[in-house]
């Protein structure tokens, strides 16, 4: 590969490479994951879509997050299986440039998701009587239509900026896709600069969004301790669990990588992190929402009962 930075056209991506005889397990491991993940979330889309006692703003919230995780994993898992299966790990620059706007566009758009199910939780718990309006059909499309934008302004301006920086080489990036701190490692020269204004936007999407949930549950939880009963202030933190774990997991992770400096990106253990919150959070949330959600359960059972009485 030439120096000249206008030459650089591929990169070739590490990954798992170094495991050269658990390239089989691998494959078959993430496949199954992968399909998982979205049979997983489907369903969840699916009965969303059809039960109609599944029709409120949280479940609105919940089938376009089930959207965003299919989404999300599908932007580097199929790449990843196909480098495991056939070895050959090169990307185009393009191609490099294309996945990580899509990994920061659905990346931020969840982010910004959240917040407004946090929102909604809020709402739902210490304005019960405001809430139809407060989250009327036309607040949560905004809502929505809202954390859409602000993901592809995310994912667009990141990606711009860093591939208009010149690349001089070597162009092996040390990740399993085109994630932004391994690929800013290869730009020439000193890039300190760059580097602060990507970590203060980063943290201005992580961390504004993140602020927005804290004070939602702020309150949420000053209204369930006023609750004068236990089973009361049981069934309404009950409605919050399931969001929190995904926050948790989400958010925790999210911090870690991107607010830091690239000095710090280990080549060795940064991509196993980025397995967690790329590969693995997309198939615990159907599993999160499912298994703690009466009424996902209940929609679940009524499906599989229709489906035995057509058989029938």
């Amino acid at each position: 590969m030439s120096t000249n930075a206008s030459m650089v056209t591929e990169f070739v991506l590490v990954g798992f490479s170094r495991l050269a005889h658990l390239q089989g397990l691998l494959f078959s491991l993430f496949l199954a994951v992968y399909l998982l993940t979205v049979t997983g979330n489907l369903l969840i889309v699916a009965l969303v879509s059809a039960d109609t006692a599944l029709q409120s703003p949280m479940y609105f919230f919940l089938r376009i997050l089930s959207a965003l995780e299919i989404g999300y994993t599908s932007v580097t898992v199929p790449l990843l299986l196909h480098h495991l299966l056939t070895g050959q790990r090169h990307i185009p620059r393009w191609g490099c440039a294309l996945q990580m706007f899509f990994f920061l566009f659905f990346g931020a758009t969840e982010c910004c998701l959240l917040a407004a199910m946090a929102y909604d939780r809020y709402a739902a718990i210490c304005e019960p009587l405001r809430y139809p309006l407060l989250l009327s059909r036309r607040v949560c499309l905004q809502l929505a239509g809202s954390a859409w934008a602000c993901g592809a302004m995310v994912g667009l301006g990141h990606t711009s900026f860093i591939f208009s920086l010149p690349f001089c080489g070597p162009n092996a990036i040390p990740h399993f896709f085109c994630e932004i701190q391994p690929v800013l490692q290869l730009v020439c020269g000193d890039t300190s600069l760059n580097e602060l204004q990507i970590i203060l936007a980063a943290a201005l999407i992580i961390l504004c969004p993140f602020g927005l949930i804290l004070s939602s549950y702020g309150r949420i939880l000053a209204t369930i301790f006023r609750i004068p009963s236990a089973a009361g202030r049981h069934k309404a933190f009950s409605t919050c669990s399931s969001h929190l774990i995904v926050v948790s997991l989400f958010y925790g992770t999210a911090i870690f990588i991107y607010i830091r400096p690239k000095a710090s990106y280990d080549p060795a253990t940064d991509p196993l992190l980025s397995l967690f919150y790329a590969v693995i959070t997309p198939i615990l949330n159907p599993i999160i929402y499912s298994l703690r959600n009466t009424d996902v359960k209940a929609a679940l059972k009524r499906t599989i009962q229709k489906m035995g009485s057509a058989e029938i």
